[in-house]
This record gives C-alpha cells, structure tokens and sequence, in this order.
C-alpha cells in the first residue's frame, strides 16, 4: 500500500568522502543504508531514517549528515504537519499511534523559570573543595519520636527499614525487554559503583543481576511479570507501580517480537506473546486494597524492605498521596509528564498528566500540612535533565530523584522516539541479540558513574553556593528558589517567592 506520509529525514551522503566502506549498513538496523548490487555503491532510502545518529557517529569518514526534511504544509496553527500526519498514520493502520520517550510538547518546563538563591557577605559561601559536603540521604519512613534508655542509651523506638544512598540520584524503572540486558547491567553495576540504586521495572530481574540486589529495585505491576519469593528477597527495596508519567491511568505493552527466550524466562511467560499490563491493579481498587497489598509485600519479606509506591503525576496527586502514607508506603515515586516509555499511545502521553515539579510542590506541601511528611520519602521522576533540575527538586520537596531518559542518553540513545520498534540502532531499546552486543557494560557502567560523578560534583558547588553544606538543609526549603515568568497561581502552588521578592 501507497503512504502518503512524507519521508521525515533526508540523508545527505558527501560522495567525495564516501569510500563505500558499508559500516553505515552495517550499523543502521531500521536498513536506511543498502548496497547498490549493480553499482557497487552505498546508497540510501530516506524514508526509514530515523535520525538516530548511529551511522554519522560510525562513518570513518565523516561522510554522512542527517537533515529534516524541508517538506513543509500550508500554514495552520490548529492543522499542524503533525496532526495531520497522525490522521494520516491512524487512516492506513486503523490503529493506535504509538511513540516512545517522553512527552515533547511545548509546555511549560517549571525547572527553566526557577532560579536557586545565593549567600553573599551575610550568609558566606561553602568551599566545596575544602569543606565536606554530605549527599547521602536516607530514604525510608522516619519515626515521629525517638526514645532511648536512660541508664545505657541504646534506642528504643524500632526504626523501618531505611535505604541510604551517596547521591541524591537514583536510576529510574526501565523493564528488561523494554531495554536490552546489558544497559540493564549497565545500570545494575553503575549503581553498585557509585552507591546508588536502579529499578527493574516490571518485566522482573534476569538472574544474572541478582548478584546486585542490595542495589535494587523491583517493581510489582499489574502484571506481576517476574514475581516471585527470590525476586522480592533479592531486592533492596520493592515498588508497587499504579501509574507511570508516560502514560497515567493505562497498562503497560511490550510486544511480542521484544519478548525473547531470555525475556520470557525472566517475566514467566511465553515466548513470542505480548506482556499486557491491566490499567488496574485487578486487587486495588481504595486505598485499604493498597494498604493490603504494601503489607502482604512487608510480610513476605519479614518486614527488611522498604515499599516505595509510584503514581502518575496527575491533579490530586496530593491527596493520593497522603492515603499513600496511611495505607503505610515507605516511599512514594510521583511520574511527571515528561517520563519517559519504550511505548506509549502518543495521544496518551501527549494529554494525560501534569508537571512533576507542581505535583511535587503539592505532595509536598500537603503531607507537611497533615504532619506526615517524615513518615514517607518522596522520589521525584520525570524529565530529569541535570543536576540543576535535581537541586531544585530537593528544594520543592524531594528526597531524591530518579532519571531514565538521561541515564539512556549516556549510553548512547539520541531519543529519536522510535523505542517501541525494538529495532534500537545503540542496542538500548532492543533484545535483538546482534543489536545488544553494541552495548559493552564495562564502557556502559562507566559512562554512567561518570554521569552520576558530574552531576554530584555540581550539587556540591551550587550547595557551597548557597551556604549549605549538607542536602537535609536543602530538602524543602523553598526560601532557596524565586520563580521568573511565573503567574501569582503558580508562584502559590509551587511555594516559592517572585525573583527580586
């Protein structure tokens, strides 16, 4: 069948350099690049490019250059190129535009329009380079009181389980079949490094990794793909996952085709099916159903770990939240809606859901106004894009955050938004065996301590610059940040003062 899409990228190829070496074959799995049998040259079809960057990144003589293509449409704010490509799209499948990654729609990004406060003379700046600077934060629920006895002094009050990491950074839940085994060990043996942790997201955990559960995260979805006793007792901490910012209030999809013999042993199910996530968990319908199955999981692993629960950022995040901690969550995850997926309905991701830094404000605020924010942590996700973004997260309220996208971008993703192909050219978003051997986990782990190194190095100077040497006097002070641009509703809602107030 004829499509009337356009081709969205033109590959432009320097036929001085080109020395027809094929390595752009080679290295394009979506076949933008063929040899020509007849004329024994390189050639190119435009229309399965996706610009992911992998064949200019290869090309050894730095042939190739990826352009849009300048095929525009007649002028119409409410038609766009891109609406009408997606009517287009939906009238010769009849299905569902899926796309992966996070939402790239203009709206407001709130981390731009905050600003973090600075000492001068009254208030002196931190040495970093001189002075210690504490990082590490310990999540978990936190008692009301302590109380000690008086003739030894050993405490009393027995404390939850606590998690306690080196940087306020964690890596976000990414399933095994949505990325490949080795950017899993990737993060697994980068988190192990750098004294952190990673999520396995709910497609279980590959017994190879179990080595590093005191670095992990496992998650219980809808599905349950993967769990079992071992899979929970391995792990350092467990989530139950209601809702992720890419896609609120819908199940999760991993199609057939990603799910290999490896893929189907790990999430316990067969081979070459579609793992299919109900929307609902089918046993939590109120917050006691929640409660229900937070101690059904603490009791199945002697009440050691932690129960993080993550919900969409949506518009009572706050209230939710607040049964949350009632229901006895250690932790709370909120997904804003620039998470990211390996699929989503576009139509999904690109309407559902709300920011991450106003969901945040708002949980925050909230569980402080009911006197409960020490008895939960709160993990802010959702388009984390560097430490600037991280501190002023902590500043709203967070106790940590957790970052996805950036993670995959150290280990190459360019988000071209084509996950859900499982054709990743970086071998990231994909299980095909030729394509995941193009992540080496030691050059992996490494590019993603450096990451974690960089970002903490930089949390350090901006603490030293505002005076603070230690994240717990950063968490939720809000006096740190004056908002730019900002209308007086958002200034309330996130809590923070006019710049120059």
């Amino acid at each position: 069948m004829k499509t009337f899409l356009p081709n969205k990228f033109i590959i432009e190829r320097n036929h001085g350099r080109c020395i027809h070496c094929q390595v752009c074959v080679n290295q394009c799995s979506y076949e933008a690049h063929y040899l020509d049998p007849f004329s024994g040259e390189v050639k190119s079809r435009d229309r399965n490019c996706t610009n992911c960057h992998r064949c200019v990144a290869f090309c050894p003589t730095e042939a190739l250059a990826i352009r849009c293509s300048p095929l525009d449409y007649v002028p119409n704010r409410n038609w766009t190129g891109e609406v009408i490509e997606d009517i287009i799209k939906q009238s010769e499948s009849g299905a569902m535009v899926l796309t992966g990654m996070g939402n790239d729609k203009d709206h407001p990004i709130y981390w731009d329009k905050l600003l973090l406060n600075a000492s001068q003379v009254t208030n002196p700046s931190i040495d970093p380079l001189r002075e210690p600077m504490e990082l590490r934060t310990t999540l978990g629920r936190k008692p009301d009181r302590l109380a000690y006895d008086k003739a030894t002094g050993r405490l009393i009050t027995k404390l939850a389980p606590q998690l306690t990491i080196n940087t306020p950074i964690i890596f976000a839940a990414m399933s095994y079949g949505a990325i490949s085994l080795t950017a899993h060990e990737s993060l697994a043996r980068a988190a192990s490094i750098a004294g952190t942790l990673y999520n396995t997201g709910e497609g279980g955990l590959h017994k190879s990794l179990y080595k590093y559960g005191a670095n992990t995260i496992v998650q219980v979805a809808s599905g349950r793909f993967g769990v079992h006793p071992e899979y929970l007792d391995a792990a350092a901490a467990i989530e139950i996952k209601i809702g992720q910012g890419a896609k609120p209030g819908i199940g999760g999809h991993l199609p057939g085709e990603k799910v290999s013999a490896e893929v189907s042993v790990t999430r316990m199910i067969p081979m070459g099916t579609d793992a299919l996530s109900p929307a609902p968990h089918h046993d939590i319908y109120s917050i006691e159903d929640l409660a229900q199955l937070i101690y059904a999981l603490k009791e199945a692993t002697n009440y050691t770990k932690p129960v993080i629960v993550k919900i969409s950022a949506v518009h009572n995040a706050a209230a939710i939240a607040s049964g949350m901690v009632r229901a006895g969550a250690d932790m709370i995850c909120l997904d804003g809606l620039r998470g990211s997926t390996g699929a989503a309905p576009k139509i999904i991701r690109d309407n559902v859901g709300i920011p991450i830094e106003l969901a945040l404000a708002a949980v925050d605020t909230r569980l402080r106004q009911e006197g409960i924010r020490n008895q939960t942590s709160i993990i802010a996700s959702g388009g984390i894009r560097n430490s600037g973004d991280v501190i002023k997260a902590i500043a709203l309220g967070a106790d940590a955050v957790a970052i996805g996208t950036a993670a995959l971008v150290a280990l190459g993703c360019t988000v071209c938004q084509m996950c859900h192909t499982g054709k990743c050219p970086w071998g990231i978003a994909t299980t095909n065996l030729a394509l995941t051997k193009r992540i080496n986990p030691d050059i992996g782990t490494q590019r993603l301590v450096n990451l974690l190194r960089g970002w903490s190095l930089e949390i350090e100077d901006m603490l030293g610059g505002m005076g603070i040497n230690a994240l717990e006097s950063l968490r939720g002070n809000r006096l740190h940040l004056r908002g730019v641009g900002l209308t007086d509703t958002e200034l309330e809602i996130l809590g923070v003062k006019m710049a120059g107030a």
